[in-house]
């Protein structure tokens, strides 16, 4: 689900039921997880209706969030919401410090080189490793590691990335089937998750 429609931000998704009690395990899908407070109002999505519950209870579990939801006291109440994208109000969105962006604002900004356009930002992937960017360009997809040494200026509000791409790194985008070998890159940018 994308996550930067301007109205709302994902910050969550339900991934199944918890106990007997109505609660439900969430994958966190934000930075703050202090955004799971008693008495917060979340939107809960499926992509094409969204419904508003009070958050009554949170705590973490086995590295989710378990969710108490108001209306929500049984196994089967809670079932439906399984799947579930879980989102707060784009007025909700969080100011971030000077060189640190969020991840889905940079979904669509034009990637630069020497004063050339390569492509647009359709995805970014967290490997675990790198931060990659899926580039789409006139030939084909360009993945291109999120890190300083690369992404040299990243502007946001202009959605524009200007890159200084190492040696080879289009060619090896090019070798037939995706390869995950990535060239040293150095430290990553910072980038947040709403």
């Amino acid at each position: 689900m994308p996550s930067s429609e301007s109205e709302s931000w994902t910050i969550g998704r339900i991934r199944k039921t918890q106990g007997r009690r109505g609660e439900v395990a969430v994958e966190i899908l934000t930075d703050f997880p202090d955004r799971f407070q008693a008495g917060q109002e979340l939107l809960l999505s499926d992509g094409s209706a969204t419904h508003t519950r009070a958050l009554e209870a949170s705590r973490f579990h086995k590295g989710r969030m378990i969710l108490k939801l108001g209306g929500i006291d049984s196994i089967a109440a809670a079932e439906p919401l399984v799947g579930l994208w879980i989102r707060v109000a784009g007025s909700a969105r969080r100011a971030l410090p000077p060189g640190v962006v969020y991840v889905s604002d940079l979904i669509g900004c034009a990637v630069r080189e020497t004063g050339q356009t390569l492509g647009t930002v359709e995805a970014v992937e967290d490997t675990g490793a790198a931060v990659l960017l899926h580039v789409r360009t006139a030939e084909g997809e360009l993945l291109v590691p999120f890190a300083e040494a690369i992404c040299r200026r990243v502007d946001v509000a202009k959605k524009e990335i200007r890159v200084e791409l190492p040696e080879g790194l289009k060619e090896l985008n090019r070798g037939g089937p995706r390869r995950r070998i990535l060239p040293r890159v150095g430290r990553s940018r910072q980038r947040r998750n709403s």
